[in-house]
């Protein structure tokens, strides 16, 4: 399926839309890591849990819940939130 990349984690695929495969959200981003090395701590925590600077939208609804199942037609977006003051 497509996932878009947010712009501060492009550095690691290099382009804005990516392939990747995965029955579970998890999965998805277990194989994004596969693909692009390193890029899935930057999402995930230590505990297993999207980072709190992490948005992730599937089919335009956020969620939270890495074990999410996947079909291969949703459209998966990954946002990174700004923060500052």
């Amino acid at each position: 399926m497509e996932v878009m990349i947010p712009t501060p984690l492009r550095s690691y695929t290099g382009k804005a839309f990516v392939e990747a495969e995965g029955r579970t959200l998890d999965a998805l981003l277990t194989d994004l890591d596969r693909r692009y090395p390193g890029i899935r701590f930057r999402m995930v925590d230590e505990q297993q849990q999207i980072r709190r600077h992490i948005r992730i939208f599937v089919n335009g609804h956020q969620t939270f819940d890495p074990a999410l199942e996947l079909k291969p037609s949703d459209e998966v977006s990954i946002v990174q939130a700004l923060s500052g003051g």
